[in-house]
C-alpha cells in the first residue's frame, strides 16, 4: 500500500487544475503584456484568476494581489519590499522565531542592511503571545510579520489579536498563510493584515506559482527589476499555465474545506489518539488544539526521526521531519527548539500531514506499521536500553 501522508510539504495537482493549464498552454499562450487579441485573451484568463484568488480570501480589489513564484517570493516581497519603501519612517522589524525560513533569512538580510529584527519567543506549543508582541513595539516599528499557523508542528497563531495591535499602533502587518489557505478560514478583513502570503501547490496546485496580498495604500517597493508587469511591483512575464491552475485550485479549495477539513480532522485526531496511547516516551508537538486539521506531529524519545522516515518509507508510507525546505539539514528543527523541546528530542521528530485523497484505511496501516518500527529502533538504541534498565 501507498501511502502519502506529507502534504505540508507539497500536494498532488488536481486533475481539473491539470486540465485547465493544459487548455491554457495550447490555447491561451499569448503574452498578457501584448496589445494584439492574443494578449488580451491571456489578459482576460489571468484576471479572471486574479478575481477568484481575491474571492477566496475576502480581498476588496482583485488588484490588490501580486502574483509570484511561490510563498517564498511572497514572503520576501512583503518583507524586504515593506522595509525598503518605509525606510525613512523607521528601521525595526518583529517577526517570531518560528517562521519560515523566507520570513526568517529575509528578516536576517535585512539586519544586515541597517535594520533591526525582534525574534519573539514561543511557548511551549509554539504559540506567540500578544502581549509579547506589544512590548516589542517601539515607535521605529514599521512590520509585524506573524505565519497564521506553523508549517511543522500545525500551531495557528493568534493573528487577528496581532492584526488589530498593529492597525491600532500604525505598523504594517504581514502574515504568512502558506499552510492554512484552503485548510481553515482566511479572510484578509478578520485577520486585520496588510500583506498575505499564498502557495498554489499547498492546495492542490502547481508549482512555481503563488501570490502575495497587498492591502490598498500599503507602501511597498518591487524586490525584482525589468518589466511592468502586477503594476510595477513584480517584474517578468507572468506564468500563465500557472496563474489560471491556482485561480482553479484556490477557488475548489475553498468551496470544498468544510468538508476536506472535517475528515482530515477525524483522521488526524485518530493518529494522535493511537499513537500516544500504544507508543511510550512519544510527545505530540505543538497547540493540542489551535492546530491545523491535518497536521499531528510527535517526538519519539531514545531514536532518529530520519530512520523511522526511512522504514516507514520502506512500507510505502510518505512523512516527513519537518519542513521539505530544510530536509536536507543535520540540525533539528529550528521550531521544537525554540518550543523548548531538547536537541536528543528534537532530532525524534516525525510529521505526518494529511490530505483529501487520505482514508481510514490507510491511517489503519500507519497504525500497524508506526508502532512496529519505533519498538524496532529503540530495540537497537543504546539510550532506549539505558534507560528501560534504569526503569527496572
Amino acid at each position: 500500500m501507498k501511502v502519502y501522508l506529507d502534504h505540508s510539504a507539497t500536494t498532488p495537482v488536481d486533475p481539473e487544475v491539470a486540465r485547465a493549464m493544459y487548455e491554457c498552454m495550447l490555447h491561451n499562450w499569448g503574452n498578457p503584456s501584448s496589445i494584439h487579441s492574443f494578449g488580451r485573451e491571456a489578459k482576460k484568463a489571468m484576471e479572471e484568476a486574479r478575481e477568484k484568488v481575491a474571492a477566496a480570501i475576502g480581498a476588496d480589489d482583485p488588484a490588490e494581489i501580486i502574483f509570484t513564484s511561490g510563498g517564498t517570493e511572497a514572503d520576501n516581497l512583503a518583507i524586504k519590499g515593506v522595509a525598503e519603501a518605509n525606510a525613512k519612517r523607521g528601521n525595526h522589524i518583529i517577526t517570531s522565531s518560528v517562521e519560515h525560513h523566507a520570513v526568517l533569512d529575509a528578516c536576517k538580510y535585512l539586519e544586515k542592511h541597517g535594520f533591526e529584527v525582534t525574534y519573539l519567543p514561543v511557548d511551549e506549543y509554539g504559540m506567540v503571545s500578544v502581549e509579547d508582541v506589544r512590548r516589542a513595539i517601539t515607535d521605529r516599528t514599521i512590520l509585524i510579520s506573524i505565519m497564521h499557523a506553523n508549517n511543522e508542528v500545525g500551531t495557528i497563531q493568534p493573528v487577528e489579536e496581532i492584526g488589530r495591535l498593529a492597525r491600532e499602533k500604525g505598523i504594517y502587518f504581514h502574515v504568512d498563510a502558506v499552510q492554512t489557505v484552503g485548510k481553515i478560514p482566511v479572510n484578509v478583513k478578520d485577520l486585520n493584515c496588510d500583506l498575505l502570503s499564498i502557495s498554489a501547490h499547498k492546495i492542490y496546485g502547481p508549482k512555481g506559482i503563488g501570490c502575495l496580498y497587498v492591502r490598498k495604500g500599503t507602501r511597498i517597493l518591487p524586490i525584482q527589476h525589468g518589466g511592468a508587469q502586477e503594476r510595477r511591483r513584480r517584474a517578468g512575464t507572468e506564468n500563465m499555465p500557472g496563474i489560471v491552475g491556482f485561480g482553479v485550485a484556490i477557488e475548489k479549495a475553498v468551496r470544498e474545506m468544510p468538508e476536506r477539513a472535517e475528515k482530515e480532522r477525524k483522521l488526524r485526531d485518530k493518529i494522535i489518539n493511537t499513537v500516544m496511547n500504544t507508543i511510550p516516551h512519544t510527545k505530540l508537538n505543538g497547540h493540542p488544539e489551535k492546530r491545523l486539521p491535518n497536521n499531528a506531529n510527535f517526538s519519539f524519545q531514545y531514536i532518529e526521526g530520519e530512520s523511522i522516515l526511512l522504514m516507514l518509507d520502506m512500507k510505502g508510507i510518505a512523512a516527513s521531519s519537518g519542513s521539505a525546505c530544510t530536509s536536507g539539514s543535520l540540525e533539528p528543527s529550528h521550531v521544537l527548539l525554540a518550543m523548548g523541546i531538547p536537541h536528543e528530542i528534537a532530532h525524534g521528530s516525525v510529521r505526518f500531514t494529511l490530505g483529501k485523497d487520505n482514508t481510514e484505511e490507510q491511517i489503519d496501516y500507519l497504525l500497524e506499521v508506526l508502532p512496529e518500527i519505533v519498538e524496532r529502533l529503540r530495540a537497537m538504541s543504546p539510550l532506549y536500553q539505558k534507560e528501560d534498565q534504569k526503569a527496572r
